[in-house]
């Protein structure tokens, strides 16, 4: 399990994250949801060691992540990031193959090899493994990063808003393949989203944020109805039953 204890952040002495405390629950789809400025981003970064707390403390079984080493940390938590560059020239297989790094150390095994190729074909990634990153769509490079973390084979995978820029079919094929890998590999993760019906639909558990603050932390069912709505987003938003899920009908929606 992790455990997030009180944790803030300030920059430029302006609270970004203020006393956060919340369990992430192993096996499950955790959604980071809220407002533009909420402060979701830094508190996944902090979660993954990107970013120092300024006070508190997150714990993963127990033990404060910073007294991990580096390379046991990695072999348990993988992170994406909102924006991912590299500058140097890789194919898909490359890209992915660095997901191996934290075992390997650049000198691959036939073991690495194996996790490499589970990656590639969990994400439907096959027929274009050998292509070059810089030949592909913004969906299919998405696919490819999120092949990488999947190579690292860690237990918690940390996702920074992976469907920004991503076109509805893209979003909903890789929100259907964190769903496998939390249902189908006991993975467990954690993601910033901004589309709440994304976050409704796919998530087992929803940590609401505003202004820095947590405004509620439950399942789906408890986050998405419209009074706690209003409170995250100042907006009246109805909620629909449509296949058993909770669908929010914001885009006419009257504040």
């Amino acid at each position: 399990m992790i455990e997030i204890k009180r944790l803030t952040k300030k920059f430029s002495k302006k609270p970004v994250v203020e006393d956060i405390s919340v369990n992430i629950e192993p096996g499950t789809i955790t959604s980071f949801i809220g407002p533009n400025g909420a402060g979701k981003s830094t508190l996944l970064s902090m979660v993954s060691r990107l970013l120092n707390a300024d006070t508190g403390e997150v714990l993963l079984d127990q033990n404060n992540v910073k007294k991990w080493k580096s390379t046991e940390f990695a072999k348990r938590v993988s992170i994406l990031r909102q924006a991912n560059f590299i500058n140097v020239r890789l194919t898909v297989r490359e890209l992915v193959a660095f997901g191996r790094y934290p075992y390997s150390k650049g000198r691959l095994t036939g073991e690495d090899e194996k996790f490499v190729d589970q990656a590639i074909e969990y994400m439907n990634l096959n027929d274009m493994q050998d292509r070059f990153l810089d030949e592909l769509s913004g969906g299919q490079k998405q696919r490819a990063f999120i092949a990488m973390v999947i190579a690292q084979d860690t237990d918690y995978i940390l996702l920074d808003e992976p469907l920004n820029n991503l076109d509805m079919k893209h979003s909903v094929q890789i929100m259907k393949i964190l769903r496998k890998l939390v249902n189908e590999l006991g993975r467990t993760v954690v993601i910033v989203l901004h589309d709440i019906n994304f976050a409704s639909v796919y998530s087992d558990r929803i940590v609401a944020m505003k202004d820095g603050k947590l405004v509620k932390n439950g399942t789906t069912k408890e986050i998405i109805n419209p009074e706690i709505l209003r409170e995250i987003y100042d907006m009246n938003i109805p909620v629909q039953e449509q296949n058993g899920c909770r669908i929010c009908v914001y885009f006419n929606s009257q504040t």
